[in-house]
């Protein structure tokens, strides 16, 4: 009798850890437990004061795959929608302008197709910018560094500054196009100046940063994403029309920071082990004139 107690006790025992296994297998995290995943494997610490907030969904919901890509715009929307992700995880605003702020909004036709389309879905927005840039080494470089194949031009640790063979702009550009195939690249200065030296600034971090940069002594040609064409444009307009040897290669901002997002997938997989993770490519919004 003894014997038989002790056998039931141990298969009620084996029974329980079998069932816990497999609600351990089968329970998916929420958006919540997923982004505090993220929040543990950034070598910075979390602001309170941030953009990098959920804009949209109920974080308590169990999440059934997550899409990472540049923007929650309609296009990705419906591409997650088609992959069963549920947790959209984007680098930029999702509703026009920088913090979300919605209340000028509450009115507007596109606005209120587009949050019915998120509310129908149940889909959680997610914005991961001022973390992704201040982790170390920062995230979007680290992505785009790797797109370029500009790694082993590294002038130091800083990510910023390259070391080429001497070229012209004009013969750069090309090959920056290559690496940039949804981008129109402008160039502002002369074609035909030689440089060896670049300095790299993604997204738009500001004229102020731009001429900071342009004024270093690393620096011949500014390769940056985007800025308002009465301040960085102008500055190197001039540098240029004085005879200083400072030209610049603007890629537009997504192009210039896309591969930072595709990073950032990657690197989510290495710790999201049991919900699927999508990089979704952003579509180019620009129609060529004909």
């Amino acid at each position: 009798m003894k014997s038989l107690f002790i056998l039931t006790f141990l298969f009620l025992i084996i029974f329980a850890q079998q069932v816990f296994s497999q609600q351990t297998i089968t329970t998916k995290p929420t958006a919540n437990q997923v982004i505090e995943q993220m929040k543990n494997h950034l070598t910075c610490p979390w602001n309170h004061e941030t953009v990098d907030t959920f804009k949209s969904g109920d974080p308590k919901d169990a999440v059934t795959g997550m899409a990472v890509g540049m923007f929650a715009d309609m296009a990705t929307l419906r591409k997650a929608v088609e992959n069963k992700c549920n947790l959209i995880i984007v680098h930029e605003p999702t509703f026009y302008n920088h913090l979300d702020n919605t209340e000028s909004l509450k009115n507007d036709p596109v606005y209120l197709q587009k949050i019915s389309y998120i509310k129908q879905y149940r889909l959680i927005i997610f914005r991961f910018h001022d973390h992704w840039h201040q982790t170390v080494p920062d995230g979007i470089y680290v992505g785009m560094i790797d797109k370029l194949g500009w790694k082993t031009n590294q002038a130091d640790e800083s990510m910023r500054f390259f070391k080429f063979k001497e070229q012209t702009v004009g013969d750069f550009a090309k090959k920056l196009q290559e690496k940039l195939k949804g981008s129109q690249l402008r160039i502002v200065g002369d074609p035909e100046m030689k440089f060896s030296k670049v300095a790299l600034a993604v997204g738009a971090p500001g004229s102020q940063s731009h001429i900071r940069l342009l004024n270093s002594k690393s620096t011949e040609l500014l390769v940056a994403g985007e800025a308002s064409e009465w301040e960085t444009y102008q500055y190197v307009s001039d540098a240029s029309m004085m005879g200083m040897k400072k030209a610049a290669i603007f890629t537009g901002h997504i192009p210039s920071e896309e591969a930072g997002m595709e990073y950032c997938a990657t690197w989510l997989k290495t710790f999201i082990k049991n919900i699927p993770v999508v990089y979704i490519e952003s579509e180019s919004v620009y129609q060529p004139a004909k």
